[in-house]
């Protein structure tokens, strides 16, 4: 057998970060945590941010906790991050301020703003992105439309795994398929959009060089091995940096009859292309291209994922009252179904004070019944999030032109049994759900295939197929009806 190496990966999220080992002894992998840290906003002045340093030292911290517990240097180190927000960096390479939280409200009216100077057809046809107030796009017009000093102070853009990346290794580069989620590249071209970026007031001599998931970036900088207490410099490595790239990366079993969903606070639902797929209907249906690893498109929708939730817990929590993701799911099985459909992409839901508050006003707006317990809350948001699953998987069917078979359900939204399982009623398709930590995983395999332990995606996806369980959930039998009447008023509030 061949002889276990380690590979260490950075994943963080918007909510919390991990910094896990990957050990491949040269047929499975396994995983071992070696820290854990919360992540949020930052409220200042009005806006709010990341604490791009406080994440910075936390990604040093799990360095030196592998250099306590470990003889030998890893094989290769690793960050993925959410996407679309960005560092901006002077001439000296410092860091102008910290990055901008992507829910920050200076994005607000955008959209429109930038449709008046580059119509939104040609927008979509450059490229491909699902519009999305808090793009990349957005944020920079908004600051060039503020006069932001930062902007007009700044040498280099680099994305939050490339700016980590960045103070690792000391390389800035945009990796593809971060970069992909930005809406500055031309998405058949694969690079960036400079006529249209021009036309709209960004600056494009900061934005820098692309490289592909898989690219050693070089090692890790000599002061780091120093302060981190490593014993040798290991190599950094630029792969899937957007975390949903790495996610799909390691979903086992995905083929042109299934579907995946990347599970979190956002649920990235798609399917893999060879090329970008831009038309009148993926522009009517808000559907976005971004870069997948070895060459491939993510053709995907992103919707809201557990955002509900997660804020209706926490303003619960603020009021005194605290219950546990079991508590909350034990109480939604009990609760009666359907009494409450959202649409979790409604713009109430963006950012507000108080989620419940904004639940009950869009049933107020939308004539239903307001949901009063704790279950019926928790089960408005969970059939509304199965539902716009059920919407969208028919919209790609129609635009692929073929059946969906099965959904594939990865990352830490997988384990949410319940959800699952309506799921699989909502669509009357089969559920695979697993492996849960995917994105660390499709991390950790990229960090493989470019130090020469895998040949390739494949070998990789099977090799995780084979390390990590799955779980099947089945449509049940006698629930389609009732679905069915839901989803079709779901559909109504959809169109409003």
């Amino acid at each position: 057998m061949s002889q276990t190496v380690n590979f260490l990966a950075f994943d963080l999220g918007s909510s919390n970060g991990r910094v896990m080992v990957g050990r491949w002894d040269g047929a499975r992998f396994a995983l071992d945590e070696l820290h854990r840290f919360e992540n949020g906003a930052v409220n200042v002045l009005g806006h709010i941010y990341w604490d791009a340093l406080r994440l910075w030292t936390e990604i040093k911290t799990g360095l030196a906790r592998y250099a306590a517990r470990f003889d030998d240097p890893p094989a290769g180190v690793a960050v993925d991050t959410w996407g679309v927000d960005y560092g901006l960096l002077d001439r000296a390479g410092n860091l102008l301020g910290n990055p901008y939280h992507y829910r920050d409200a200076r994005t607000d009216g955008m959209v429109e703003r930038v449709f008046q100077i580059v119509p939104r057809v040609r927008v979509f046809e450059v490229t491909g992105i699902q519009f999305m107030q808090l793009n990349t796009l957005f944020q920079l017009f908004a600051a060039a439309q503020a006069h932001d000093p930062q902007l007009e102070m700044a040498d280099r853009l680099l994305f939050l795994p490339d700016l980590f990346g960045y103070w690792l290794s000391g390389r800035k580069v945009a990796e593809y398929t971060i970069a992909s989620t930005s809406q500055m590249l031309d998405a058949r071209a694969r690079d960036w959009a400079h006529e249209m970026l021009l036309e709209l007031g960004i600056p494009t001599p900061m934005l820098p060089e692309i490289v592909q998931p898989g690219v050693v970036l070089d090692h890790l900088r000599p002061e780091v091995v120093a302060d981190t207490g490593l014993r040798q410099a290991p190599p950094v490595i630029a792969v899937g940096g957007h975390d949903t790239a790495s996610a799909v990366a390691a979903t086992p079993g995905l083929d042109p009859h299934s579907v995946y969903i990347s599970s979190g606070t956002w649920s990235l639902i798609g399917v893999e292309t060879a090329e970008p797929v831009i038309n009148a209907q993926t522009l009517a249906l808000n559907f976005t291209n971004e870069g997948g690893v070895a060459n491939t498109i993510r053709f995907l929708k992103n919707v809201t994922g557990f955002w509900l939730l997660q804020q209706v817990r926490q303003q619960w929590r603020k009021e005194g009252r605290e219950y546990s993701w079991e508590d909350l799911l034990n109480q939604a099985e009990r609760a009666d179904p359907f009494i409450s459909l959202v649409d979790p992409d409604d713009d109430l839901f963006l950012h507000p004070d108080s989620m419940p508050a904004a639940i009950w006003s869009y049933c107020e707006n939308t004539g239903q019944r307001k949901p009063e317990s704790v279950g019926e809350f928790v089960r408005c948001c969970l059939e509304s999030m199965a539902l716009k699953y059920r919407y969208v998987i028919e919209s790609f069917e129609t635009l692929i032109g073929r059946r969906i078979e099965t959904i594939r359900i990865v990352g830490g939204g997988s384990r949410n049994r319940l959800l699952s399982q309506f799921t699989a009623d909502a669509c009357q398709r089969q559920v695979i759900t697993g492996p849960v930590e995917a994105t660390t995983l499709g991390n950790i395999m990229m960090q493989a295939i470019a130090t020469g332990h895998l040949p390739d995606v494949a070998a990789g996806r099977a090799a995780i197929a084979e390390s990590f369980p799955q779980e099947t959930f089945e449509p049940r039998q006698g629930q389609a009806d009732e679905w069915d009447a839901a989803y079709a008023r779901f559909t109504k509030l959809l169109a409003g």
